[in-house]
């Protein structure tokens, strides 16, 4: 591929569209793309401040060059329904359609706390969730939402991906990460079976949408694969469980025409050869606090993918622009010089500490030429 090189010294010539395919074709950009996940609590912040229109979405506000839409329903039991089962001033318990007992906090976004599971052996996931995900019901295909999103960015000329989970994110929602990484130990055989019909599950409704909506230019896959400093798995269980089903679903996807972005949180550096000689084409999040290094990846890996996100949100939240102009130099110029096809994006999602006016300095520097001064802003 070639190097991104920049066109008109940052002025805006280009659709996101345009901006978007030129970085994985390796082709001139006026200014290297951008796109983001908010959480909703950041939000509800910024409208409050006066920052935000009511039904203002952030992506038209700062003009963002993607945007995604399309997240199919997963749970086991479309039927169940959520039951909650304790409540108090600071959390609630509920049992989710996979029949999943699960803790979550009032207030803010994340602090998942894992209490039991319905679906805790082979039994249980044949006799109850298999059947359920083994066979297309258009009931978990969101339609409508998929339709607007895309046309939307159809109108703005963006570039739209369809949104989606991989398998190992399915696979301990429905039954916990320790009953998961158990399973996989002891039974591969069941672990694979999981897998398998995940995969077929996404690739069955996918051509549903896709054939009733029509394509996106990419679709997203979050999969979180591992934690600090550490996968979830050996690469010999992975390579053995996980990349079979990966190279079937990222083989459709590109017999469509269609680019795969993998999100990931946790370090999962070990696992980056297999999943990019599986078809992966661009690396979504690179979490700088679980030990994933931006420079270091490209330096090891060069320009097998494109490279989007890793700056550190703890930065960003610090909302010292100082520091925020050094993690641009270091990431994206130093990327950029080197030759790499990367786009912006935090290295998770922006936190209500981001202040909004912090947020769109960063936003302005992160775009500007590699080169130009950067602490004026």
């Amino acid at each position: 591929m070639m190097s991104p090189k920049w066109e008109n010294q940052g002025a805006t010539t280009m659709s996101s569209l345009e901006r978007v395919v030129n970085v994985f074709e390796g082709r001139a950009v006026d200014r290297l793309p951008a796109g983001e996940d908010f959480w909703g609590e950041t939000l509800v912040k910024w409208r409050a401040e006066g920052h935000l229109g009511h039904d203002e979405s952030p992506i038209d506000h700062f003009d963002l060059d993607l945007d995604r839409a399309g997240f199919l329903n997963t749970y086991a039991d479309l039927d169940a329904g959520w039951t909650v089962v304790e409540e108090d001033t600071e959390t609630v318990t509920i049992i989710d359609p996979n029949g999943a007992t699960v803790r979550t906090y009032k207030g803010h976004a994340g602090g998942v706390a894992h209490v039991s599971y319905r679906v805790c052996d082979r039994e249980t996931w044949e006799s109850f969730a298999k059947p359920n995900l083994s066979k297309l019901n258009p009931a978990r295909i969101p339609f409508e939402s998929y339709r607007k999103a895309r046309m939307a960015c159809m109108a703005a000329k963006r570039h739209f991906s369809s949104d989606g989970l991989g398998p190992f994110e399915m696979m301990h929602r429905l039954l916990g990460h320790e009953n998961l990484l158990v399973a996989m130990a002891l039974e591969p055989e069941w672990a694979k079976d999981m897998v398998d019909t995940y995969c077929e599950f996404n690739i069955r409704h996918w051509d549903e949408l896709f054939r009733h909506e029509g394509l996106p230019h990419a679709t997203w896959i979050a999969e979180d694969l591992g934690y600090k400093f550490k996968p979830f798995m050996s690469n010999a269980m992975f390579e053995e469980i996980f990349l079979p089903g990966y190279v079937k679903m990222f083989e459709w996807l590109h017999g469509r025409g269609l680019k795969v972005i993998l999100h990931s949180c946790g370090f999962i550096e070990p696992f980056l050869p297999l999943l990019f000689e599986a078809g992966v084409d661009c690396l979504e999040g690179m979490e700088v606090k679980a030990g994933m290094d931006l420079p270091a990846l490209f330096r090891t890996f060069g320009d097998r993918v494109v490279w989007y996100g890793n700056i550190d949100i703890r930065t960003l939240e610090s909302n010292d622009l100082k520091r925020i102009a050094e993690e641009v130099e270091t990431k994206v110029d130093a990327m950029v010089s080197a030759g790499a096809r990367c786009m912006i994006h935090s290295d998770h999602s922006i936190s209500p500490k981001v202040e909004y006016s912090t947020y769109r300095a960063f936003l302005e520097l992160a775009r500007r030429p590699p080169g130009t001064r950067r602490s004026d802003c």
